[in-house]
């Protein structure tokens, strides 16, 4: 996977895709509407939660409505029983407020932990279903902090921001109406602050977008860096890096503990205004309310309510600051989310009339086809054929030449072909169009006479099967990395088979045999055994069509001669192309085709390509040389 890592001196944006959208005409209201098809099926128990708290919060409100009547009423006529009497109202409410916040956490608790869940299988599942393509251009440490931050961020929103912005905006509103109702000039004092406070919501909530998505970028650069030292520890030990990777962790770390900053500056900033103007309002309301009480005009009961009211709604009006950061925060994490949400999966193949899946299977139940011709080696069909196949990567500039061109190439069925050429010719390029891990830019590739492109790709894929360079592997046990290249139905002898041909019998001396778990990669395992389980996982499941990328490039002489000697019988039955840099595994194929500069440049056997080809002869020198 490719990586990108930002600097301290890049710019944030930078460090994201180049498709990162434009900040400026974005709307939050409408990106967090995106996410309702996720909350569609908790929506009567999220409503339900809503119109609690709006009751428990409008609650809150009549405690001073309670107050005036206990200061006009009871204490101005000095009676105990009433005063009794009203604090046994003021205790109930409370009781009833907080029994309906808890009964609101309740009812939200179960069903947002099955939205992030929902939100978070997914993703999962799209990221497998992504071409090769996308994940070649993207970190993955960005889209690991778009599985978790972000969903996270999104879970506690849906949680508490966004009740909560609906609950202080309906308190707001009546509290309002309650204090003008009480007195109306005092409650215009207390309105003054309003539209200031708006003002710089409206200007607090555009930068604090900005500056929310850079941070969230920043994490996701940070997880890649984190991943990459993981993975690579012991380059990072043997090259004795550590100084250089802590001192780029450190650079990041303090590109976002200064957006972070950043961030908080911002929230200060607008909740001081918040905070300042009301109480401003309010100290403005009380000392006006004091004179007219002194004269007669205003109850003492209906001062003290209406302060009271005042003080309840503080909450909901500081709060504002902090519930628009977590929205924009929130819609941040909407928009990262289907960013790749977004991205083109591989499109299922259309239905075709007939197809190689279509056809009677045969052995093992891959299809026979019913084509009449028969291979060299008995197989029927019409084999692998690239028709004048062109490849250009999806990101590369459109006036840029093509990595492949005019391959016209026919692998017989049974037969057995090599693919030579220097270093960068497009080797891997060209075993990858097969599986179709990569689309080819035009032309077609026939299995058996049928288009790659008409089949499913689980159809595809089930009658190919591939053995990469590099070999990965699985933090599992040796069978299940294994087996992972046949279905499901696979058993004990079609491990063992597979261990015997790749001559990966050192497995049975694992600590737990086949069942060892070989850790994340398989780094618990040297290269050339990881590159034989990786050449077992191709061949278990005895495919019709078999890709190898130089399989036995990690191996050393005597254990690449077994192995040839065992994939001999594997390559008897199957339609094979091998990437191949040595002699000794070209002589495992029938004939070999020498690709140079993205062409095909000859076709033959080897015997008849060193004599009657220069560049193959000079490839096959040099590695003859190096081989000594």
């Amino acid at each position: 996977m490719v990586t990108t890592r930002a600097t301290a001196e890049e710019s944030p944006d930078q460090s994201d895709q180049s498709d990162q959208p434009d900040q400026s005409g974005r709307s939050a209201v409408r990106t967090l509407l995106r996410l309702w098809p996720y909350v569609r099926p908790a929506r009567v128990r999220l409503f339900t939660a809503a119109a609690v708290a709006v009751v428990a919060s409008c609650l809150t409100l009549v405690i001073p409505l309670v107050l005036k009547w206990m200061v006009d009423g009871p204490v101005a006529d000095r009676d105990p029983a009433g005063v009794w009497l009203g604090a046994l109202y003021l205790l109930l409410l409370g009781f009833a407020e907080a029994l309906l916040f808890g009964l609101r956490r309740w009812l939200v608790a179960r069903p947002l932990a099955g939205v992030e869940a929902s939100m978070r299988a997914d993703l999962y599942r799209h990221l497998q279903r992504l071409p090769v393509a996308f994940h070649d251009r993207w970190a993955s440490g960005q889209l690991l902090s778009r599985g978790t931050t972000d969903l996270m961020l999104l879970r506690m929103f849906l949680a508490f921001p966004l009740t909560f912005l609906l609950v202080n905006s309906v308190t707001i509103l009546v509290g309002v109406i309650i204090m003008l109702l009480q007195d109306w000039t005092l409650g215009l004092v207390i309105l003054i602050p309003a539209v200031p406070v708006m003002v710089t919501c409206v200007v607090f909530e555009k930068r604090y977008a900005s500056v929310a998505r850079r941070a969230q970028d920043q994490v996701g650069d940070l997880t890649t860096v984190v991943e990459e030292s993981v993975l690579g520890i012991r380059i990072i030990k043997g090259f004795g890096r550590h100084r250089s990777q802590a001192r780029a962790f450190r650079e990041l770390s303090r590109t976002l503990r200064g957006t972070e900053l950043h961030k908080a500056r911002l929230l200060a900033t607008i909740w001081g205004v918040i905070v300042t103007l009301p109480e401003l309002a309010i100290g403005a309301a009380l000392v006006l309310g004091t004179v007219q009480v002194a004269d007669g005009g205003l109850s003492a009961g209906t001062l003290v309510a209406f302060l009271s009211t005042a003080l309840a709604l503080r909450w909901p009006v500081d709060s504002i600051g902090f519930l628009l950061a977590m929205s924009q925060e929130a819609a941040t994490a909407t928009e990262r989310y289907f960013e790749v949400m977004d991205a083109v999966p591989e499109e299922p193949a259309p239905a075709a009339p007939a197809t190689v899946g279509s056809r009677s299977a045969g052995r093992n139940g891959w299809a026979q086809p019913a084509a009449p011709g028969t291979g060299s080696k008995g197989l029927r069909g019409d084999g692998l054929r690239f028709h004048n196949v062109q490849f250009r990567y999806p990101d590369a500039p459109q006036d840029s030449p093509p990595v492949l061109h005019d391959i016209d190439l026919h692998i017989r069925p049974g037969e057995s072909m090599a693919l030579v050429g220097a270093t960068g010719s497009g080797k891997t390029t060209l075993t990858a169009l097969v599986p179709r891990l990569h689309e080819v830019t035009s032309g077609r590739i026939t299995l058996d006479g049928d288009d790659i492109t008409a089949m499913s790709r689980k159809q595809l894929r089930s009658l190919v099967a591939v053995a990469f360079e590099e070999p990965t592997l699985f933090s599992a046990s040796v069978a299940d990395n294994v087996l992972m290249g046949t279905g499901d139905g696979a058993g004990e002898p079609e491990l063992e088979r597979a261990l015997a041909v790749a001559q990966a019998d050192f497995a049975h001396a694992l600590p737990h045999g086949t069942e060892t778990q070989v850790g994340e990669q398989g780094l618990s395992l040297s290269g050339g055994q990881r590159q034989r389980l990786a050449l077992a996982r191709a061949v278990v499941g005895r495919p019709r069509f078999l890709v190898l990328d130089d399989p036995l490039s990690a191996l050393d002489v005597h254990t690449e001669a077994a192995v040839e000697a065992a994939l001999r019988e594997v390559l008897a039955e199957t339609t094979a192309l091998i990437v191949a840099h040595r002699p000794s595994t070209v002589l495992l194929a029938d004939r070999v085709a020498l690709l140079s500069e993205g062409r095909i440049a000859a076709v033959g056997t080897h015997h008849e390509l060193l004599r009657g080809n220069a560049e193959y002869a000079h490839l096959m020198a040099g590695t003859e040389e190096a081989d000594r």
